[in-house]
C-alpha cells in the first residue's frame, strides 16, 4: 500500500503509505532524521481505517507465523472494540463468556458433517 515518489528534487524519495499507523510512529520516524505529514483520522474514518488494518495485520500474521504479528491483531482488535464503545476488558469478558459456553479451539475439532 506505498508507494516511491520523486518530487522536484530527483533525489528525495518520497514514500506514501496512506494507512493507520500505531501513535508513536510519527515520532519514531522523526527521531530516525527523516521527515513525515499525518492527519488524524475521524471516527468513522479511523473505524474503516481499522477494519484494513485487520486486514492487513492478518495477512502478515500469515506469512509469518509469530507473537509479534500476533500482538498487531490483537491492538487492532482492541481498538475496534472501542470503536464500538467497548473496553478491552470487555473484549476479553465476551471471549472467555463464548468459551466456557462453546470451548476454545485447543483440541482442533474439525466438523465434517452433520445429519
Amino acid at each position: 500500500m506505498h508507494n516511491w515518489v520523486y518530487g522536484k528534487n530527483h533525489d528525495l524519495k518520497v514514500k506514501i503509505y496512506n494507512k493507520l499507523v500505531r501513535d508513536n510512529i510519527p515520532e519514531i520516524i522523526i527521531k530516525s532524521g527523516r521527515s513525515c505529514i499525518i492527519r488524524r483520522a475521524g471516527a468513522e474514518d479511523k473505524y474503516e481505517l481499522l477494519k484494513y488494518k485487520l486486514r492487513e495485520e492478518v495477512e502478515e500474521f500469515l506469512e509469518e507465523d509469530n507473537l509479534e504479528e500476533l500482538a498487531d491483531i490483537m491492538e487492532v482488535l482492541f481498538s475496534l472494540a472501542d470503536g464500538l464503545g467497548y473496553r478491552e476488558k470487555n473484549l476479553i469478558e465476551k471471549r472467555e463468556e463464548k468459551k466456557a459456553e462453546r470451548g476454545g479451539f485447543k483440541e482442533g475439532i474439525v466438523l465434517e458433517k452433520v445429519y
